[in-house]
């Protein structure tokens, strides 16, 4: 029973960090922490009325994301995304997505194809109903079935790795409903490229993909 107690604690100490760094991290990529600006642990306590273990455990995730800068004696400033980092993280995507979708090309199987065309239907079911949560899961898998066609475990890992990153900051991206339909679009676009084993074409989908999805993310997350 207390085994069971502690378990069940740290579940929740767990969960509540995850929710503080999810509140901070949306508010420095929004800009509403300025570049620059001191983030108080005391601030954050009061607000959200909680012990500041958890806040200094959200924070020490966010130094690690590259959100938040941590100086000894000084306290924890937000980092946020310039222009330049957001262009710098697309091209080293883009780079990784070619060569991603050039092997996927030339190795995905009829199997992984009918997959990746269930997938993109059940994109476009969700799109129309609006389901952001269900949008973002099919989204995934959507990209991981390209990522394990390309027959290469390292770049799937990579690749994976990458994603996971970029989806801290994509979450809200899709939570903007003006944005589903032609997000969609562009799924469908790289599907019947990948189908059609025409890897020009599936190169100018993802160059094509990419290029808006930079857009999008500098427009919700007001970079500058």
């Amino acid at each position: 029973m207390t085994g069971k107690s502690k378990k069940e604690k740290q579940v929740n100490e767990n969960t509540l960090t995850n929710e503080i760094a999810d509140i901070v991290r949306e508010r420095i990529l929004k800009g509403e922490y300025e570049i620059g600006e001191k983030i108080k642990e005391s601030s954050i306590a009061q607000e959200l009325n909680v012990s500041r273990t958890p806040i200094r455990e959200a924070f020490r995730m966010l130094e690690e994301e590259g959100l938040l800068d941590y100086l000894p004696n000084r306290g924890c400033y937000a980092k946020g995304f310039t222009k330049r980092d957001v262009s710098d993280i697309y091209t080293v995507r883009e780079a990784l997505e070619e060569i991603a979708m050039t092997w996927a090309c030339e190795r995905i199987t009829d199997e992984e194809i009918e997959r990746l065309e269930e997938q993109c239907e059940l994109m476009d079911f969700y799109t129309q109903k609006r389901d952001m949560d269900k949008i973002l899961s099919m989204n995934s898998t959507f990209h991981d079935i390209i990522y394990n066609s390309a027959g290469s475990r390292f770049l799937a890992q990579v690749l994976r790795s990458y994603k996971g990153y970029l989806d801290k900051t994509r979450k809200s991206v899709f939570y903007e409903e003006s944005f589903l339909d032609r997000i969609q679009e562009e799924h469908r676009a790289i599907f019947e490229a990948v189908k059609a084993r025409d890897t020009e074409r599936a190169l100018e989908a993802i160059r094509a993909h990419l290029s808006a999805s930079r857009e999008r993310t500098e427009a919700v997350w007001n970079i500058k």
